[in-house]
C-alpha cells in the first residue's frame, strides 16, 4: 500500500479509536526515522492529555492496526499530546483557540492591513469568519488570512 493510502487508512481508524475515548486526533505523522518506519499520533482533549491517556490511544489502535493490516512493514508506534506549540490545522481550532497567541505562515506574502506583505503572521488570533482568519499582529496591525493561503499555524507560548 502506497504511504498515502496507509495515512489516508490509519488516519480514519485513528479518528475512530481516539473518538471514543473522547479524546480527538491533532496531527498524524508516518515516515522513516534511521532503519525503520514511526507512525506518530498528537492527541488532545479539553484539558490537556495525560499518560495514561496516550498509553489507552497506544493499546487500542494498536490492536486495531493489527487487526486491520494497515501498514506490512516494521513500524513504531508513538502517541503524545501536541505540546504547547500545538499545531493548528482545522477550521475548528481557529474558533476553539481564539484569544491565544498564535504563529501563522502562508504559503504566498499577504498583505497585513497597512499594506505590509509577509509570510509570517505573529499575533491574537481573533477567530476565523466565513473561511478568513483573523489576527490582531504584535506589531499593531491586523490581518485577515485566507484559510485556504495558511501553510503551517501553531499556538505561541507567551512567557
Amino acid at each position: 500500500m502506497a504511504k498515502v493510502d496507509v495515512i489516508s487508512r490509519v488516519t480514519v481508524l485513528a479518528e475512530q479509536v481516539i473518538s471514543s475515548l473522547g479524546m480527538e486526533l491533532v496531527d498524524l505523522e508516518y515516515k522513516r526515522e534511521g532503519r525503520e518506519m514511526v507512525l506518530r499520533l498528537f492527541v488532545d482533549k479539553e484539558g490537556g492529555v495525560n499518560l495514561d491517556d496516550c498509553a489507552s490511544v497506544s493499546r487500542e489502535l494498536s490492536e486495531v492496526l493489527d487487526v486491520e493490516d494497515v501498514i506490512s512493514e516494521h513500524y513504531s508506534l508513538e502517541v503524545s499530546s501536541p505540546g504547547i506549540d500545538r499545531p493548528l490545522k482545522k477550521v475548528e481550532d481557529f474558533q476553539r483557540f481564539k484569544g491565544r497567541l498564535v504563529k501563522i505562515r502562508t504559503f504566498e506574502p499577504l498583505p497585513d492591513d497597512a499594506g505590509n506583505k509577509r509570510k509570517t503572521f505573529l499575533g491574537e488570533l481573533k477567530g476565523i469568519e466565513n473561511g478568513v482568519v483573523l489576527v490582531a499582529l504584535k506589531e499593531g496591525q491586523n490581518a485577515a488570512i485566507p484559510f485556504e493561503k495558511v501553510a503551517k499555524a501553531n499556538l505561541e507560548f507567551e512567557f
